[in-house]
């Protein structure tokens, strides 16, 4: 009866994350709707954009009636990034990240382990791929079938058991599974349009004079608007972006569990890769990372692209039953056996 009940608890843990990414994934485009608005009012207040000449409503009217022709732009041109990215993306990753492809035969025994997990959810295993590295982490990459891969550092190898790495590996394929590189990469498309949108902004407000705006009643009460608008607009797509990004942090993790049903293995693995994992990356990439050492805490937290590992223990503990030993003491603490390296 318990592990019935730590299986319906773990699934609803899945469920309950994924309908969260979801919402969460739904509100960039309304965000972006919301904030090509604001910075419309923005310049008409400037006098960059022609005003009704009537009272306040009507200028805000007038605001919102351009986003008949400011919207369809600005899906024009998440459809061109997410064509490039669809077909340059992996090799992106591999520049800056250092990473390099292995066949079966350079490392047989991690390449079983990944196969393996493949083959008990009937996909195609994904590329193996490994960095030079004595830090301890990973991620998966890829945006559709046949470019998927999975990466480690040579640090993680040497350092994590059979059973722990089985679950990183898990933690990845479930990363996979779940689409979650193309919708963070979807995310990532929301937030560089909206960092498009508030650099062309700030360099016309900069570099252009708008005579016009001295001529509107209405041009400081649209500019306080605009600005307001745009403020919250750029603060909550930064906080939706990185919420995403650790909401599906713990769906990973409950995926691992699913996989190898050893809760276990997943804690200690992450206890030995708590804050050994930096690796040199932009931060677009580290939001990919099973770990980012870059975590926040209190208010700045919201901008963290991981939740603590504290948590996700707590919740592996929580939902999947599994036993937390405490922090990692090291190698004299080392149990198992690492995945042989060549």
């Amino acid at each position: 009866m318990a592990v019935f009940g730590q299986a319906v608890g773990l699934k609803t843990h899945i469920w309950r994350n994924n309908a969260r990414s979801a919402i969460l994934l739904a509100g960039f485009p309304v965000l972006l709707v919301g904030i090509l608005f604001g910075v419309q009012v923005l310049m008409m207040g400037f006098g960059l954009l022609p005003n009704s000449g009537g009272d306040l409503g009507q200028d805000l009217a007038l605001a919102a009636s351009m986003l008949g022709w400011t919207v369809p732009f600005a899906a024009i041109a998440a459809a061109i990034w997410f064509v490039i990215a669809y077909f340059g993306n992996q090799m992106m990753i591999d520049v800056m990240t250092g990473a390099r492809k292995v066949e079966r035969r350079v490392e047989p025994e991690l390449y079983n382990l990944l196969e393996n997990l493949a083959i008990s959810r009937g996909m195609k295993t994904p590329a193996l791929r490994i960095i030079e590295s004595p830090s301890l982490n990973a991620y998966a990459s890829g945006l559709h079938e046949g470019n998927y891969s999975v990466t480690v550092t040579r640090g993680l190898m040497q350092t994590l058991s059979r059973d722990e790495m089985e679950c990183v590996l898990a933690h990845e394929l479930t990363h996979v599974i779940n689409k979650d590189v193309r919708t963070m990469v979807i995310a990532s498309i929301f937030a560089g349009i909206i960092s498009v949108i508030a650099e062309l902004v700030f360099r016309s407000l900069f570099y252009m004079r708008g005579g016009r705006g001295r001529d509107n009643k209405n041009a400081m009460p649209l500019i306080l608007i605009g600005l307001a608008i745009g403020v919250i607009g750029f603060g909550l797509a930064a906080v939706i972006r990185m919420t995403l990004s650790r909401t599906r942090e713990y769906v990973a993790d409950a995926g691992a569990v699913e996989l190898t049903k050893n809760p276990d293995a997943m804690i200690s693995a992450l206890r030995k890769v708590s804050g050994q994992s930096k690796i040199e990356a932009p931060d677009e990439l580290r939001g990919m990372f099973l770990d980012n050492t870059a975590e926040k805490t209190g208010f700045s937290g919201l901008f963290a692209t991981h939740p603590p590992i504290e948590k996700r223990i707590a919740a592996l503990v929580q939902f999947a039953g599994g036993r937390d030993d405490g922090p990692w003491g090291g190698a004299s603490q080392a149990t198992g056996t690492a995945v042989p390296t060549t």
